[in-house]
């Protein structure tokens, strides 16, 4: 003997679209090394990439590794991390970049990093803004 539904116990689907959440800043810190390269030219590509990266706030070099500190605006931590893990190899030609790898990722979002400053333990704040040497 079949069974015949009479109705439906699953609520309506709404057909109003649900809002995205709102972008949040996160505090980003890249890491990246390799092979020696002239102190000169690690200099002159990372002032190119912070013109072309507006957000970025300080880097710090050395001839075979740097440190990128900066602010991305994205939805989530996984948005984040995905821009910030393409960061260099997407300007390694337009800015000259060194072909170092990524060997470390830090995302944090705005709350932590002011938590973390304020109570001593975090990185300190991205002063003076721009690119110095280790």
């Amino acid at each position: 003997m079949a069974s015949v539904e009479m109705g439906s116990s699953r609520p309506e689907e709404s057909t109003v679209p649900q809002p995205r959440p709102e972008p949040r800043l996160w505090h980003i810190t890249l890491s990246v090394a390799g092979a020696d390269a002239p102190l000169k030219e690690v200099r002159r590509a990372l002032e190119q990439l912070a013109h072309d990266h507006p957000f970025l706030l300080t880097s710090r070099y050395a001839n075979d590794h740097a440190e990128i500190r900066y602010w991305e605006e994205a939805r989530d931590l996984h948005d984040a991390a995905a821009v910030a893990l393409r960061l260099w190899g997407e300007h390694r030609a337009s800015a000259k970049l060194p072909p170092w790898e990524i060997v470390g990722l830090e995302v944090i979002g705005r709350e932590t990093y002011h938590q973390r400053v304020a109570e001593g333990y975090g990185p300190p704040p991205a002063v003076p803004v721009g690119v110095h040497p280790f």
